[in-house]
């Protein structure tokens, strides 16, 4: 496993991010295709050991349940000082007005709810998973930055918003000495380059560690178009990333079975070899339904895409909607 800092701060993480959206019980939350604790234990076993140390997850994911099975596995598995545990705060947890968003109020409250899922004393990293636009901003970092003297969380962070929102945000912060952002996490793959225009250099700009979600398009990358997933039909938030360039689209993932083939490797390996040769990119959100998913990840960072490889890759894209913020 490689290792490098999240952005200019002093954190090492693994350069693959296991993303804890799949884990968590089905009847708890919106998904069907979450897997249980005993479903997801060898998964963490393997991700451990394979040197990965970084876990994201978040207080919505299938109604608090992931926390609750990532932090009781973590425990039993490893000490809590040899990994990194994110998690994010933002959308609905509970009935009422108070009960969702960024408000101090809100804050406060979640960050005390997930410690208490998790099992721990504090958060590695805690990410807005998006930006709450009917508060201001000053009132959700100055409450970021209380968590971190409050040493309930050592690290914050952002996910999915407009490059000028998250600039205005670290000016912010160094305007009035709060803690600023250390990470972005936001959706980049060879489907959605958006992010390439803006958000990718102002990062690079300033310091901020890039852990994209989606790396591999919702598997849409590494298998035959047409071909479906128990969860590709049941994600409903999945179906409406990829309807708007959907042939342009559909040959970006030829071109990935292409160098593939030609390679001798699963398309998966390929898909992320490509984000992890940017030079942006800190550690990609890998979901890993079984624990064999982690090998395709885990060998695709010696892959080295040669500029005549990642100009095949790269050719058919289009201009995309902005989407996912």
């Amino acid at each position: 496993m490689q290792y490098s800092r999240l952005g200019s701060s002093g954190l090492q993480v693994s350069r693959l991010c296991l993303g804890c959206m799949t884990f968590g019980e089905p009847l708890r939350g919106p998904h069907e295709w979450t897997l249980d604790e005993e479903k997801t234990r060898p998964i963490i076993r393997k991700a451990l050991e394979s040197g990965i140390n970084f876990f994201d997850t978040a207080n919505m994911y299938s109604a608090g349940s992931s926390e609750e099975i990532v932090g009781k596995l973590l425990k039993e598995m490893v000490p809590r000082d040899e990994v990194v545990v994110a998690t994010k705060v933002h959308m609905q947890m509970r009935p009422g007005p108070n009960g969702r968003g960024l408000s101090r109020k809100a804050i406060m409250h979640e960050i005390d709810q997930s410690l208490t899922r998790l099992g721990m004393d504090y958060v590695d990293l805690y990410q807005i998973h998006r930006l709450d636009r009917e508060v201001p901003m000053e009132e959700i970092l100055e409450a970021l930055h209380d968590l971190v003297k409050a040493g309930k969380v050592r690290y914050i962070g952002a996910c999915s918003l407009y490059a000028w929102e998250f600039a205005t945000m670290l000016h912010l912060a160094d305007k009035h000495g709060w803690t600023r952002f250390v990470s972005m996490q936001n959706y980049v793959n060879l489907l959605y380059r958006e992010e390439e225009r803006e958000m990718l250099p102002l990062c690079e700009a300033e310091g901020i560690g890039v852990m994209p979600w989606s790396p591999l398009a919702r598997g849409k990358l590494t298998r035959d178009w047409d071909e479906t997933t128990f969860r590709s039909e049941t994600d409903a938030f999945g179906k409406t990333l990829y309807q708007n360039a959907a042939d342009s689209d559909r040959q970006v993932a030829a071109a990935v079975a292409t160098v593939a083939a030609r390679r001798g490797v699963p398309r998966a390996q390929i898909a992320l070899a490509w984000l992890l040769n940017k030079a942006a990119i800190t550690s990609p959100i890998i979901g890993a339904s079984k624990a064999g998913h982690l090998d395709d990840a885990v060998a695709a960072l010696d892959i080295i895409l040669s500029g005549e490889e990642i100009a095949e890759l790269e050719d058919a894209y289009v201009p995309h909607a902005v989407t996912g913020i």
